[in-house]
């Protein structure tokens, strides 16, 4: 029998192909966001400047420029939009933070740790309106409604995790709410308000919502498996911050569900109780692998990729279409 041995590897997903398809308006919206960070008060561009220059991939206000070239727009407003929505996605960073009591931040010291929580949300709030300003000079009363409806919804996504926060009897549906509502409604907004500026069919804006926030949903997803997982310096945080700071994730809603009696005792004095040793992070590693919720949390993450996937099935092949689907498998493949 003949062994046929392949010459190369299958190449890695990777997110490149969007960054280089969409290099030359990152340029224009770095720019942007550089402009509109200054503020005559020092610790307003200080305080920003060091979440903004911390290395982050800028996926979402790269989506927003992807999704506005695939649906054929072919002005400027999507610079500004784009803008936008990295300074929204910064606020909610900043909040986040000082809700989580956060220490690291993209594996630099969180904002709170350096200025304190009142300047990280008052910063926060100060990127809010910047981001609404440049909504309003976009003159587009549809992006307008898209990014200020989200902001609504992100916000009450905050509130829903706080209200399961240390719940171990969360369920799977109440997870993926909250961060339908917390993390993916910001990537919907992100990939529906670009297309929003040219006249489109609804049927285009509906798949590129849909896109946005199905992707959303799988980057949570893995995040919340790399957490027990994954390495510190591709988290920017440290392993295991979930389990300390109580949060309750898919793979721990997987794993309660799952165990034994006293295994779920387990998962309550940590979580719930917040009476943790040395070892128990450990332990609670062993009790995901053993219930296989880390394996499962990614299958549902695969889920929901296919489905961010198929929703770009009606716009035409294109280098921006195949480049945005490797990046729902990049997501994924975090984990590897």
């Amino acid at each position: 029998m003949a062994v046929i041995v392949p010459f190369e590897s299958p190449r890695e997903p990777s997110i490149d192909p969007l960054v280089d398809l969409v290099a030359a308006d990152m340029e224009r919206v770095n720019a942007t966001i550089i402009g509109r960070t200054g503020s005559e008060v020092t610790m307003i561009p200080e305080v920003a400047k060091h979440l903004i220059n911390s290395g982050g991939k800028r996926l979402r206000p790269m989506l927003t420029l992807a999704l506005a070239r695939l649906a054929g727009y072919a002005g400027d407003g999507h610079i500004k939009l784009a803008a936008a929505v990295e300074f929204m996605h910064t606020a909610t960073l900043l909040h986040d933070d000082v809700v989580d009591e956060s220490e690291l931040r993209r594996g630099r010291l969180a904002a709170r740790m350096l200025w304190g929580n009142e300047a990280s949300v008052l910063v926060g709030d100060f990127l809010l309106g910047q981001a609404f300003k440049m909504m309003v000079e976009v003159g587009s009363l549809k992006a307008l409604e898209i990014l200020s409806a989200a902001a609504a919804v992100i916000a009450e996504g905050e509130v829903m995790q706080l209200a399961a926060a240390k719940n171990t009897a969360t369920t799977e549906d109440e997870y993926i709410a909250v961060i339908r509502a917390k993390t993916a409604e910001l990537f919907a907004a992100a990939c529906e308000v670009g297309p929003a500026l040219s006249v489109r069919q609804k049927a285009e804006a509906a798949a590129s919502r849909s896109f946005g926030m199905n992707l959303g949903i799988t980057f949570q997803l893995i995040d919340d498996v790399l957490d027990y997982g994954g390495a510190a310096a591709r988290l920017g945080k440290n392993i295991g911050d979930d389990f300390r700071e109580g949060k309750i994730t898919l793979p721990v809603v997987l794993a309660f569900r799952r165990g034994s009696d006293d295994e779920r005792e387990f998962w309550r004095r940590t979580l719930e109780r917040g009476e943790t040793k040395g070892t128990d992070l450990d332990h609670a590693i062993g009790l995901m692998v053993k219930h296989r919720a880390l394996e499962d949390t990614i299958g549902r993450a695969h889920h929901y990729g296919a489905i961010a996937r198929d929703a770009l099935a009606l716009f035409p092949d294109s280098d921006m279409k195949a480049a945005l689907v490797e990046t729902v498998d990049f997501c994924i493949a975090r984990t590897h």
